[in-house]
């Protein structure tokens, strides 16, 4: 079985959207969301990350964290996956409610259907790479070893 997720309003894998109302501290300050973190981490060194973390919504953190018009950090590329791992895993570690859902789902390939986004989701037409799916697999097996 494969398990689809997509918004942060779905009843039992909402969670794993990085809109979920997860907070947590990371880097010694507070984030809503992990969106805020990851969209913020574009911009370290900057006034952006500030401005970026402390908006109130993660739709908001996601839509400033894509404007070309900022100074995007030179790495970005490089970094951008092991960050999200990084946020991921925190999120799940800080959560105990949600880190069971996730160990719930066993061996099963979890797959972001995001219908727009073939990085981080599968696309429209299931192409796309998945990888925060990828990303939140490689934390429940994290998590696996860290309860064993």
């Amino acid at each position: 079985m494969t398990i689809y997720f997509y918004t942060d309003r779905e009843p039992l894998y909402g969670c794993f959207s990085n809109f979920s109302k997860h907070g947590f501290v990371m880097d010694k300050l507070w984030w809503n969301t992990t969106e805020h973190y990851f969209q913020a981490q574009k911009f370290v060194g900057t006034p952006y990350l500030e401005q970026i973390r402390s908006v109130n919504s993660p739709k908001d953190a996601a839509v400033l964290g894509r404007k070309r018009s900022l100074p995007l950090r030179s790495d970005w590329e490089q970094v951008k996956d092991e960050i999200m791992f990084k946020v991921v895993s925190c999120k799940f570690q800080v959560h105990l409610d949600i880190r069971e859902i996730l160990l719930g789902t066993g061996d099963e390939e979890i797959v972001e259907n995001a219908p727009h986004d073939y990085y981080w989701g599968c696309g429209k037409d299931g192409s796309g790479r998945n990888q925060l799916g990828l990303t939140l697999m490689r934390v429940r097996e994290k998590l696996k070893l860290i309860d064993n």
